[in-house]
């Protein structure tokens, strides 16, 4: 059942829902296999901060005709292609965009799906707000596969308060009211504690409407 993550109006991740299980084994088999195919077309890379040019943790690649890219020049952005290839995104998955159909109350289908691999204990996600998309009104849907994380969440105020708990495989977030624009991010990776992928890690894919 839907979990409503909530500490009171304007809390930290008021209105987020997390969907414990939500993918059970064989779904999330099946989620993996559409990833393993976006990656076949558009191969994971490891992006960079703007201005300082940092490396980010965590590798990267998108499905949809829109693609989350970041790099010392341009900053944050969607674009039509990948950075490194040159090639238009490939297409999103069904397998995946079965999920946001069931979770999202939107009356459209997302136009990106961010791919993001942790591997390791040390691979992690800053606090940060998902912005850049034209439409707020759209939800953020999150989908884990892998290895356990710890989530972090808070409000529309970077140093506001934040709460954590931990994300399993086939759980799912949905961002969405005033937890669309809460500042959120991974702390940690918990190695071994699925064995969903071969060589461990944690796979997590955004589903959003850029455009």
């Amino acid at each position: 059942m839907p979990d409503k993550v909530r500490e009171g109006a304007g809390g930290p991740g008021a209105d987020l829902r997390l969907l414990p299980g939500l993918l059970e084994g064989p779904a999330q088999a099946r989620v993996l296999e559409a990833v393993r195919a976006i990656v076949a077309a558009a191969p994971l890379y490891r992006p960079v901060m703007p201005r300082t040019g940092q490396p980010f943790s965590v590798r990267m690649t998108c499905a949809g005709s829109l693609g989350w890219v970041s790099d010392k020049e341009g900053g944050y952005r969607y674009q039509a292609a990948h950075p490194v290839t040159g090639a238009p995104w490939p297409d999103i998955p069904e397998e995946i965009l079965k999920v946001w159909r069931k979770v999202a109350d939107f009356k459209g289908d997302p136009d990106c799906c961010l791919v993001n691999y942790y591997a390791g204990s040390n691979a992690k996600m800053g606090l940060h707000q998902d912005r850049d998309e034209r439409d707020l009104s759209a939800p953020v849907v999150s989908i884990s596969l892998g290895d356990t994380a710890r989530f972090r969440v808070g409000t529309d105020q970077r140093r506001g308060p934040t709460r954590s708990f931990k994300i399993s495989s086939g759980d799912v977030l949905v961002l969405e009211g005033p937890a669309r624009t809460a500042f959120h991010g991974i702390d940690r990776i918990y190695p071994g504690t699925s064995a969903l992928l071969r060589d461990g890690g944690r796979i997590n894919l955004t589903l959003r409407v850029a455009g």
